[in-house]
């Protein structure tokens, strides 16, 4: 196991990618602790990471609050003596519009938990980490931490600011042997920022919504949360020991042109856009 007594951390690991690799962290021999905000979710999450053969601790959270992170790392430190590995997973989104219409309220609660909580879980993350002489962090950005998404401004700011404070955290700690990276995921399978009832809105099923997402994808299918939960695993074990402040995504998007019916936006016609960046080169720090 190549994470075998070692201690990993994950924020809203009661389902989607967090559940996947709080999962994955035990199989691969870590303890684990993860955190979220749903009882029953976080029991069912328990009982599925016991069942690799792992200690594990759920502790009720929300990363918001600068108290209650603080509170989750020393719980961490506490029940299992040291912090090895943290994935900062807790966030969301909501269905796209254009930006005049979005509220203010939306945007507050978004960049509370999607950049406010990664912030304050790498405060206290890297503290620990610091006391121990070595740490591994991953923040859980997404593809729009890359580019721009029509529709999804407050989001995408979000998710861009978390890759700003990823890189330049790692120039901070890289000294002090603490690693921190990205995952950049697309459309996961088990991760939609919207629901049928959002969709029955503007005429669209979750069937339809999933047929035109996975119409964009070169492979011609969305990526699972278990795909990427090996990613985190990989860049928290040594094979990755020498990869910091890079964003790694999935490659739905590279060289690909992209064509989003923003019908369902209200808008009258189509936004077309294309991507055309190549894939960073691992080892440089943007």
């Amino acid at each position: 196991m190549i994470l075998q007594n070692k201690v990993a951390l994950v924020t809203g690991g009661t389902a989607g990618i967090g559940r996947a690799t709080a999962i994955a962290f035990g199989a691969a021999g870590a303890k684990v602790v993860f955190s979220g905000r749903r009882d029953a979710e976080g029991e069912t999450t328990s009982a599925m990471i016991r069942e690799t053969g792992a200690e594990c601790l759920f502790v009720r959270s929300d990363v918001s609050s600068d108290q209650e992170v603080k509170a989750l790392i020393e719980e961490t430190v506490a029940t299992y003596g040291r912090l090895d590995f943290a994935f900062n997973n807790a966030g969301f989104g909501t269905l796209p519009k254009p930006l005049h219409e979005q509220s203010v309220e939306d945007f507050d609660s978004m960049m509370a938990t999607n950049l406010r909580g990664v912030f304050l879980c790498m405060k206290y993350e890297i503290q620990q980490m610091l006391t121990q002489g070595a740490g591994v962090i991953i923040n859980n950005s997404s593809v729009a931490g890359l580019i721009g998404i029509p529709g999804m401004g407050p989001y995408t700011g979000s998710k861009h600011a978390v890759m700003g404070l990823t890189r330049s955290a790692a120039l901070d700690y890289a000294k002090q042997r603490i690693r921190i990276n990205a995952v950049n995921p697309g459309y996961i399978r088990g991760t939609e920022v919207v629901t049928s009832k959002s969709l029955q809105e503007i005429g669209m099923t979750l069937e339809q919504f999933d047929s035109m997402v996975s119409s964009s994808i070169p492979m011609g299918h969305r990526g699972q949360p278990e795909e990427i939960a090996a990613t985190v695993v990989f860049l928290c074990s040594d094979a990755a020991s020498y990869i910091t402040g890079q964003p790694k995504r999935d490659r739905w998007r590279s060289h690909s042109e992209l064509i989003f019916d923003c019908r369902s936006w209200n808008h009258s016609e189509s936004i077309h856009f294309k991507r055309e960046q190549p894939d960073l080169i691992l080892g440089e720090i943007e």
